[in-house]
């Protein structure tokens, strides 16, 4: 596996993502599920594992499909994860 900038940066995002979830929940503990347009019960957590899981398919998708810079996957996937937070 080439490690290239674009690469480090994801899991450094991904490092992030914990790192603020880890203080979130220490701030606000439980974080209340909720139901959503899939009519499951879901957590902060729950909801940033859908999106981080589906930021990778969808970073994977886009270099097995398309020739075009990466950084428009990870505009989709950003859209994708607001969407899961908000109504997941």
């Amino acid at each position: 596996m080439a490690w290239t900038w674009p690469t480090a940066s994801f899991f450094i995002f991904i490092a992030l993502c914990l790192t603020v979830m880890y203080f979130w929940e220490k701030k606000s503990p439980g974080g209340n599920p909720r139901k959503g347009v899939l009519t499951l019960n879901t957590t902060r957590g729950d909801r940033l594992f859908v999106s981080l899981l589906s930021a990778a398919f969808i970073h994977l998708a886009w270099l097995g499909l398309t020739d075009l810079n990466l950084f428009f996957a990870t505009f989709i996937s950003s859209l994708f994860a607001i969407f899961v937070f908000r109504y997941v």
